[in-house]
């Protein structure tokens, strides 16, 4: 697999790099071994100010690697702006919390007291070396998300990242080394996919995270069952997104554009499919169509584009074989269905495309649609909506726009998701907890959770 910066607005390869070597794999899975037994035994404080020299650095580097961001993947260099925002963020949230989301937990001796335990308590340990197996669309963020925890949980890091972000993956490991990490803490693998088998049946390597496709959870899952190591998976979503006839349609449906084309649609919590009352569904389609229709698709690199292009020519591809073959069976298109005007032979961009009509023998209602393509869809009632909701492999996240708080706690009981955000779009934070279930994957990235996934959580039981 190449390993390269292919710059999708235009095609035009601007990097290559040669993968590592069997070798130079060994070189870092033993530098990683040594770096992990020394980083366990630091202190939380310690740890905590690596972590915020990192945070700094990304701070001052932001400009730079949201370039670096926009070249190789196409996100709009805004949005990489407010990635890397994001993740110095996390960093310093979990520096200063670490701490006590990891401390020491002691039952009540009444509760124990029958288990002949003079004293018990349960204490958080890491784990040792992790590979963390990350995708292409939000190329900072993805690492960030599990790098923070796991480092200050103790852990150190082995990234094997998306082949088309080398250049984001190397930053990366430059980062913690000038933040003052020592060699081995955490590491970039430029490897191919082939490569990941080998590195995750490794002894050193204990446990893995990947977010990706669901055929790389698949696969990764399997190898990680077979040594018995622990994963955790955040793969596909296909989130929908309820308007309930008590919504705000307006709010909704301008809310709906953001939610569906950030990141160029290419997120796994876009919202993905509008699920909406027929008493509000014509204004909210009207409104939503038009809105979507006069988004500005151009260069990524300037500051006024609202929609890049794709990261891949495959991608385009893949997501043009969805609305075609919906076409074919009778889906409308209410804008967009093709190339953008101006965008015909240049660059990888797909026009904000609105699909009304869709039915269950369409595979965009089956398949996740990764790029800006909705699909609205007319209801009679909550019970059809919510059914419809779930109709569905995924489940990641969703999306409800109600102010009746029955329509609330029945979404809330009934969807299948890992997220129900109300009167509001899906976004992860620090503080709460991420991840889905279904083919959407399992475990439980940032917040409390996350920070323990890659821990051991021992019990110590003490007689006098």
């Amino acid at each position: 697999m190449a390993i390269a910066t292919v710059n999708p607005a235009t095609g035009e390869t601007l990097r290559t790099f040669e993968a590592l070597t069997s070798e130079e794999i060994e070189k870092r899975l033993v530098r990683a071994e040594e770096a992990y037994r020394e980083h366990r035994l630091t202190s939380f404080a310690d740890r905590s100010r690596l972590l915020r020299r990192a945070a700094e650095l990304l701070e001052e580097d932001t400009p730079e690697i949201a370039r670096t961001m926009t070249l190789e993947m196409g996100k709009t260099v805004g949005s990489a702006r407010a990635e890397a925002a994001k993740c110095v963020k996390a960093m310093r949230w979990y520096a200063d919390r670490a701490e006590s989301l990891l401390a020491d937990e002691h039952p009540k001796q009444a509760d124990v007291e029958d288990s002949g335990a003079a004293r018990a308590r349960v204490v958080y340990r890491p784990l040792g070396p992790v590979l963390a197996v990350m995708p292409w669309n939000f190329p900072l963020w993805q690492v960030i998300r599990f790098a923070a925890p796991a480092l200050m949980a103790g852990n150190v890091g082995l990234l094997k990242h998306a082949s088309n972000v080398p250049q984001t993956a190397l930053y990366l490991e430059s980062l913690f080394r000038r933040a003052g990490y020592p060699e081995g803490c955490f590491q970039t693998l430029l490897v191919g996919s082939g490569a990941i088998e080998g590195i995750l049946r490794d002894p050193r390597v204990v446990a893995a995270t990947l977010t990706g496709s669901e055929p790389a959870g698949r696969s990764v899952a399997s190898v990680a069952g077979d040594e018995i190591k622990k994963t955790v998976l955040e793969l596909g979503g296909s989130d929908p997104y309820l308007v309930l006839p008590s919504a705000d349609v307006e709010r909704a449906a301008k809310t709906a554009v953001t939610a569906r084309v950030q990141n160029n649609g290419q997120s796994c919590i876009a919202a993905k499919r509008f699920i909406v009352h027929t008493e509000v569904y014509d204004v909210f389609t009207q409104r939503f169509t038009e809105a979507m229709r006069a988004l500005r698709v151009g260069d990524p690199m300037d500051d006024t584009t609202e929609v890049g292009p794709l990261s891949s020519e495959r991608g385009r591809s893949d997501l043009a074989e969805l609305v075609d073959d919906a076409v074919e069976r009778g889906a409308a298109v209410l804008c967009g269905g093709g190339r953008p005007e101006g965008y015909e032979d240049r660059g990888w961009f797909y026009a904000p495309t609105v699909l009304a009509g869709v039915d269950a023998t369409m595979r965009v209602h089956r398949e996740e649609a990764f790029g800006p393509v909705a699909t609205v869809y007319r209801v009679a009632g909550l019970d059809e909506a919510v059914e419809l909701a779930n109709d569905t492999s995924f489940g990641l996240s969703s999306n409800v726009w109600t102010r009746d708080r029955h329509d609330i706690d029945r979404c809330v009981r009934d969807l299948e998701a890992g997220g129900v955000f109300v009167n509001g779009m899906t976004a992860s934070h620090p503080a709460l907890p991420f991840g889905g279930v279904k083919r959407s994957g399992y475990g439980r990235e940032l917040a409390a959770e996350g920070i323990r996934e890659f821990c051991n959580v021992t019990t110590v039981w003490e007689a006098d």
